[in-house]
């Protein structure tokens, strides 16, 4: 009786059984976090989608997949819910994903601090940008920055429609309008200066207009919904004239175009027309009344205490390519 006392007391001795103590709370379980994972999450987040997230990342989607399904394991959180074609954050998800982002940058800056990634960034960069825009002046100019860059991958996004950046996932946009999304920085590329044109032929064979209104006896081309011209009288008083469009295309090439055909009277930026003005395909009418334009070509990034670097000579690339007085309008109407 009294062994069997001592092998039972013994048995409940043993540290490795003993029950918790009350009031003791027990040591948490150390979660290993890496950076790969973390990326994969902040991609997956940001595309509602495994199969993008892993296109985007060069792995397949089942690697993918086992990936997210281990990295949540080791959190014990479910971060994201899976169907077949969309992945969207859980509540879990949504209060992980800022933090997620926030060490993805800050590893990103740890890197650079060192000096390595700032000569030679790596990774995708996903890039929006008006089609137009980007066939006449950023895709021209590629290999230069390709070739400075070797290590960056470039997966572009040509429309002119407005895309979501958040959606989409981009590191940055090109855009002729300033962001209202606290949740990006603008950053003023160039300005975005217009002007009313025509073809010669067409001003020998309907006259040149001498005043706005006079406008309304013209043909006028017009770039998607931009039928409304303001101009400014020599007094610098605004006129607001509606034209009536001849014919409406939405695509601002094409209208250029559509003017050195003779087709009519056309409202242009100046970086889609200026190597028709300059050899005299296109002139400037109504010079008198310049246009009124407060347009300005942006670039837009996401906000963050620290800007990763492929950003960063994405962005410095831009700069020097277009601003402060862009290329295209130098001694453009001198």
């Amino acid at each position: 009786m009294q062994d069997g006392s001592l092998r039972s007391r013994t048995r409940c001795e043993n540290p490795a059984i003993l029950p918790p103590r009350v009031g003791v709370k027990p040591r948490p379980q150390r979660t290993e976090m890496d950076l790969n994972d973390l990326n994969l999450f902040v991609r997956i987040a940001r595309l509602d989608s495994i199969s993008a997230a892993a296109r985007d990342l060069n792995i397949t989607p089942a690697t993918a997949s086992a990936r997210l399904s281990s990295f949540e394991r080791r959190l014990g959180a479910h971060l994201l819910h899976r169907t077949t074609r969309h992945a969207t954050l859980t509540e879990d998800g949504r209060a992980f994903l800022p933090h997620a982002e926030n060490v993805l940058d800050a590893a990103a800056s740890a890197r650079a601090a060192l000096g390595r990634e700032q000569t030679s960034p790596r990774g995708t960069l996903r890039v929006a940008a008006p089609s137009s825009f980007a066939r006449m002046h950023i895709v021209p100019s590629l290999p230069e920055f390709i070739d400075r860059y070797p290590d960056l991958k470039l997966d572009m996004r040509i429309s002119d429609s407005v895309v979501d950046l958040v959606e989409g996932a981009f590191d940055v946009a090109v855009r002729y309008t300033e962001l209202s999304d606290s949740s990006f920085v603008a950053r003023r590329l160039a300005p975005d200066r217009r002007v009313v044109v025509a073809s010669p032929d067409y001003l020998e064979r309907r006259g040149h207009p001498n005043l706005p209104s006079v406008l309304d006896a013209h043909a006028c081309l017009v770039v998607g919904t931009l039928d409304v011209w303001t101009f400014s009288t020599p007094q610098g008083e605004p006129i607001i004239k509606r034209v009536t469009p001849a014919l409406r295309i939405n695509d601002g090439s094409t209208v250029r175009d559509a003017a050195c055909a003779g087709l009519g009277i056309a409202l242009m930026a100046t970086w889609c027309a200026a190597d028709e003005l300059r050899s005299g395909k296109l002139v400037p009418v109504l010079r008198d009344y310049p246009l009124v334009s407060t347009q300005t070509l942006w670039a837009l990034y996401p906000s963050s205490r620290e800007l990763a670097p492929k950003v960063r000579v994405f962005l410095d690339w831009l700069l020097a390519r277009f601003g402060p007085e862009p290329y295209w309008d130098k001694e453009l109407f001198g």
